[in-house]
């Protein structure tokens, strides 16, 4: 077969696939119970190919991720430890690589804010050696009212720490939950997140406008998807934030092979 007639039979298909990874999820958060856990491609995409990970994964290395943030890193109103967003991405992450190593270290404490985790960044992170850090960062300031004007460089001094590292980097930022909508700087710190991910070119995974998703377009209720304490995610949100965030960093990593292809470009 002619190489023009090869891609006009094989581009179909190709885009079945490409389209794949971004459909809505049908299938039910996994042991999670509650309804389908549906996401969209203009909020998963992550802007950056997670290069260092790709990188590892193409020589077939192991891949240590780090997950730094504060409650909702850690579990707080998970079940059980397996049920934190950590576990559960880890589960994810060997769904879509199969064949390759990741180690997953939970680096979450709870009631931390920026600057906290900062304060610890050598020993909870560097010292780890990872391949890609996801930070969750944003939320505790917001509910208690502190003022967001210093965080912004803050935020940039935990990327140039994320980068001394030379591993690949995600921002998460705050849930979309009562606690947190309610008060007048949420929008606010979610912005300056959004701008100083863009500033820095590095990866955000918008945690706030997925929840948001839920709520105000799959009309889900707030018991559905948020623990009863009104702040943090449940084991329903848990597990469909992982397979959310998992099919983000698939589609990163892959991201320099689908370009190798020549296949027509698609705006998502």
């Amino acid at each position: 077969m002619k190489r023009d007639a090869f891609f006009r039979a094989a581009w179909p298909f190709a885009v079945a696939v490409l389209l794949a990874a971004f459909a809505p999820l049908s299938a039910r958060a996994d042991q999670a119970g509650g309804p389908p856990c549906r996401e969209r491609a203009d909020l998963l995409r992550l802007n950056h190919p997670l290069a260092r990970v790709a990188r590892k994964i193409a020589l077939n290395e192991p891949i240590t991720v780090v997950a730094i943030g504060s409650s909702s890193t850690q579990g707080a109103g998970a079940s059980s430890p397996a049920a934190s967003y950590p576990s559960r991405l880890a589960l994810e992450l060997k769904q879509h690589f199969p064949n390759r190593s990741f180690t997953m270290l939970n680096r979450g404490v709870g009631g931390e804010e920026i600057g906290d985790m900062l304060k610890r960044f050598d020993s909870a992170v560097v010292q780890a050696k990872p391949d890609l850090v996801l930070w969750q960062l944003g939320t505790n300031s917001v509910i208690r009212d502190h003022k967001i004007g210093d965080h912004g460089e803050a935020i940039r001094a935990g990327i140039r720490k994320v980068r001394a590292t030379g591993a690949d980097l995600v921002l998460i930022d705050p849930q979309f939950a009562p606690k947190v909508i309610v008060k007048p700087d949420a929008q606010r710190m979610v912005d300056l997140i959004s701008f100083t991910a863009k500033e820095e070119n590095v990866d955000l995974f918008r945690r706030y406008e997925v929840m948001k998703a839920w709520h105000q377009i799959d009309k889900l209720s707030f018991e559905t998807f948020v623990h009863p304490d009104g702040l943090h995610l449940n084991d329903w949100s848990y597990a469909c934030m992982a397979k959310g965030l998992g099919l983000a960093i698939a589609e990163a990593v892959k991201r320099p092979v689908m370009s190798a292809t020549a296949l027509p470009h698609i705006d998502w």
